[in-house]
Order: C-alpha cells, then sequence, then structure tokens
C-alpha cells in the first residue's frame, strides 16, 4: 500500500510537469494498491482543472472510478488528528489534505509516502516513527 499525496497526482497528469515523469512512473509501476484521501481527492482535482482542464480532470475521477486509486474513509479520531496536527503547525501553514495524509499513514502504521511536499512531511513528526519515507525522491539540482 502506498499513500500518495495531491502533488504526485497532479505532476503525473501534467506533461509540462518537472516532476511528471517520475510521478508518473510511481504510479504507473508501484505495485499498489495506491491510496488516498477524500481531502487529497479535492484538492488534487480543483488544481488538475485548474492547471489542466476538465478532460484531464475527469480521467483523474474515471481512475477512481476504475479502482486505480483507493480512497480511504477518514474515522473521528483521524479528524481529530488532522485538526490537532494544524493546531500543532500552524507556523508551516500544514494544509488539511496533507494532514489527513499523515492521520491515515499513523493509523495504519505506514511510513512511506508519495509527495512532492517535502518540506511539510520532513517538519511533521509522526506520532509511530521518527520520520516518514518520501517518494518519488527529488530531482537533483544542476
Amino acid at each position: 500500500m502506498l499513500l500518495v499525496d495531491t502533488g504526485v497526482f497532479v505532476a503525473a497528469a501534467d506533461l509540462d510537469d518537472r516532476h511528471h515523469h517520475s510521478c508518473a512512473a510511481l504510479i504507473e509501476t508501484h505495485p499498489g494498491p495506491l491510496v488516498t484521501t477524500a481531502l487529497v481527492i479535492a484538492e488534487a482535482g480543483w488544481l488538475i482543472r485548474r492547471q489542466l482542464d476538465i478532460a484531464t480532470e475527469a480521467a483523474f475521477y474515471e481512475a477512481l472510478a476504475a479502482g486505480d486509486i483507493g480512497v480511504i474513509d477518514l474515522t473521528a479520531p483521524d479528524w481529530a488528528r488532522i485538526a490537532g496536527l494544524l493546531d500543532t503547525y500552524t507556523d508551516i501553514g500544514l494544509d488539511a489534505a496533507d494532514a489527513s495524509i499523515i492521520a491515515i499513514a499513523e493509523r495504519l502504521n505506514r511510513t512511506t509516502i508519495a509527495t512532492l511536499d517535502q518540506r511539510d512531511f520532513r517538519i511533521v513528526r509522526p506520532a509511530h516513527a521518527t520520520a516518514f519515507e518520501l517518494i518519488p525522491h527529488p530531482p537533483s539540482q544542476p
């Protein structure tokens, strides 16, 4: 199981994104299942429409309907953890979508997250591990 954050979905959909190849390859080759939260789906769909078009947004939802991406339901304790994370990390502007991935990772005892958001996921200290493993790895800077 791989928890997937917003940026990976957006970059995989956007051929012009500098992370497109690594994100598309990750989604296509990871043995899965690929899972996320409804908050991430809403954020990714909105960004895909804004940056690309409605047809690409619809294709994203078709992938969900086909079962290519699973959506994990948030429980009452997850929502409480999201609220706690937002309160704790106000200084970095942690958003609810990222906090939902962290809450699910903690509940399911997962440490690997597919994200392009290196900053937030490196700053937040998960309750169940010392740190997250973030993939794909950022490209080397020239």
